[in-house]
């Protein structure tokens, strides 16, 4: 069983910053890519950024330049630098991941965080 663990969501006023965490814990388990969502109310859930764990990452285009996803390979652990945040960006941020235990690949979601933007 995976265990996908989210942290950092809060608020933020428009403008500011937060940090999003994301461990990941299973055994036997060999972990490929992470990455992040969000999903506002009456939306689609869309990506907002992957990572792999050899460092090979991608972003949607409405947060390039000012989202920075990092990872510790060694902790299973992503980071989600979130910069210049826009009221229109509040959501629940959750966290996926894709990997393999044993021969089996699994893909698991965490709860989700809450971000909301405003002043």
């Amino acid at each position: 069983q995976v265990r996908v663990v989210e942290s950092g969501g809060g608020l933020a006023q428009p403008g500011g910053s937060l940090r999003l965490s994301c461990t990941v814990s299973a055994s036997r388990f060999r972990l490929y890519a992470m990455g992040w969502y969000r999903q506002a109310p009456g939306e689609e859930r869309e990506l907002v950024a992957r990572i792999t764990m050899s460092g090979n990452t991608n972003y949607a285009d409405f947060v390039k330049g000012r989202f920075a996803i990092s990872r510790d390979s060694a902790d299973n652990t992503v980071y989600l630098q979130m910069n210049n945040l826009k009221p229109r960006e509040a959501a629940v941020y959750s966290c996926n991941e894709e990997g393999t235990i044993g021969d089996a690949m699994v893909d698991d979601w965490g709860q989700g965080t809450q971000v909301s933007v405003s002043s």
